[in-house]
């Protein structure tokens, strides 16, 4: 979420508490995971110092050394645990794992992978890659990042206050009535196309002939996609996972994605960003290169403790726990996404990825919040915060216990009455 909805969100939320200091406050708002890690990444975040780590059979995994197993922060004191910068770029194994384990016959080479601290922020350094003489097209709805480092960036134009969108951002509407793809037939060319799937807020997947579509739009229009996989493993059906899947992408993408929503690295931070080789500039110079410039001069590298973390996430225990607590979430969204049909809206995503989309025709989104927030004491995302064709939908976040999932359901089915 940009800034100004999240901080109406905060004002509007400290008003009601203030109104009824007794209730219960609910947030399905703002995408926060709440399920603890899973225990093998956390060991392997305390318990790795002097650590080795072990590739057998394409599994990942630390064998403590039995003379020294201290916890990591306590060893980061000594003088044989501790240690200073690593690669900017992010350690080799878990580079070599993310491509093995996540791109397994994609043909993604670990040295076109960059580890860093998540992946709003490798969003803020792929913008300073494309500098401030871009066009840009986003999807609308679509994460407000996009449109936000697009204005800092001074990309954007100016905002038109009567249709709520800037001037020099083409908005691409995606909706039920065009299956959340936009008509690329009536689509302007444009230097840039930021593109999230499973999309962040609708929760759609697209499919392999839609993506296939865009990778095509993007060879003729001399465009490149910045494609935001954050959500990926949330996908459930045949749609794909990642750009790359597709042929001819990796002359057109770039792919960013996170271990936040996955593994509940929220707070740990920890991302990747993959730029192919096959990606050059009209003068056929390698993207590559300048954003391996980019990471060395901007940024140090990811800290070696979540580093350490996501190589376990990747284990073979690890990536199974990881993809429980996926598992976990997305049965919070079909609940909700049970919960909001039974009162006849008309609901999109919670499938493939952990949003639901809602749809109150006729009415403004703010309107909605209010009125929710009022009933039920529950927090939830005006959908107007994602681009101007969210008016009328809001936003509802699968992340939460299951006790707090299932008490917002049951209030939530009260609206009507």
């Amino acid at each position: 979420m940009s800034n100004a909805p999240n901080t109406k969100i905060l004002h509007r939320e400290i008003k009601h508490v203030e109104k009824y200091p007794n209730a219960k406050v609910i947030s399905l708002g703002v995408g926060d995971t709440t399920q603890p890690l899973p225990q093998p990444v956390a060991l392997s975040m305390s318990n790795s110092y002097n650590a080795l780590v072990v590739r057998c059979k394409e599994e990942y995994r630390f064998l403590n050394d039995k003379d020294e197993n201290k916890e990591y922060a306590r060893g980061l004191s000594t003088p044989q645990g501790y240690s200073g910068y690593g690669l900017e770029q992010g350690n080799k194994e878990l580079r070599r794992a993310i491509a093995e384990t996540l791109y397994k016959h994609l043909s993604v080479e670990d040295t076109e992978i960059f580890v860093s601290d998540g992946a709003q922020c490798d969003l803020s350094r792929v913008q300073l890659l494309l500098g401030s003489n871009v066009s840009i097209a986003v999807q609308d709805p679509s994460f407000p990042g996009y449109i936000d480092s697009s204005v800092i960036m001074g990309q954007s134009g100016d905002l038109k206050n009567e249709s709520g969108r800037y001037g020099n951002i083409k908005y691409m509407k995606c909706s039920p009535e065009n299956d959340f793809f936009p008509d690329l037939s009536k689509t302007a060319r444009t230097d840039v196309i930021f593109f999230c799937s499973p999309n962040n807020p609708s929760g759609h997947a697209v499919s392999r002939q839609q993506l296939q579509q865009l990778v095509e739009f993007a060879q003729l229009n001399g465009s490149i996609i910045v494609y935001d996989a954050a959500y990926a493993a949330y996908i459930s059906d045949s749609s794909p996972k990642s750009i790359y899947e597709i042929p001819g992408s990796r002359k057109v993408a770039i792919e960013i994605s996170s271990f936040s929503k996955i593994a509940g690295f929220t707070g740990v931070r920890l991302g990747w960003t993959v730029v192919p080789k096959e990606l050059l500039y009209l003068n056929g110079f390698p993207v590559i290169h300048d954003f391996n410039r980019i990471i060395c001069t901007s940024f140090n590298g990811a800290s070696n403790i979540a580093q350490a973390g996501g190589l376990a996430c990747l284990s073979r225990e690890g990536f199974k726990e990881v993809m429980c607590k996926v598992d976990y979430y997305r049965e919070n969204a079909k609940i909700l996404v049970d919960t909001f049909t039974s009162l006849g809206l008309r609901v999109y995503g919670g499938s493939n990825a952990p949003y639901v989309w809602v749809h109150f025709p006729g009415s403004r989104s703010w309107d909605v919040f209010n009125w929710i927030l009022d009933k039920t004491h529950i927090i939830t995302v005006p959908g107007i915060g994602f681009g101007p064709a969210g008016e009328g939908y809001m936003r509802v976040s699968a992340f939460g216990r299951r006790e707090t999932i299932l008490e917002a359901s049951k209030r939530l089915k009260t609206l009507l009455c």
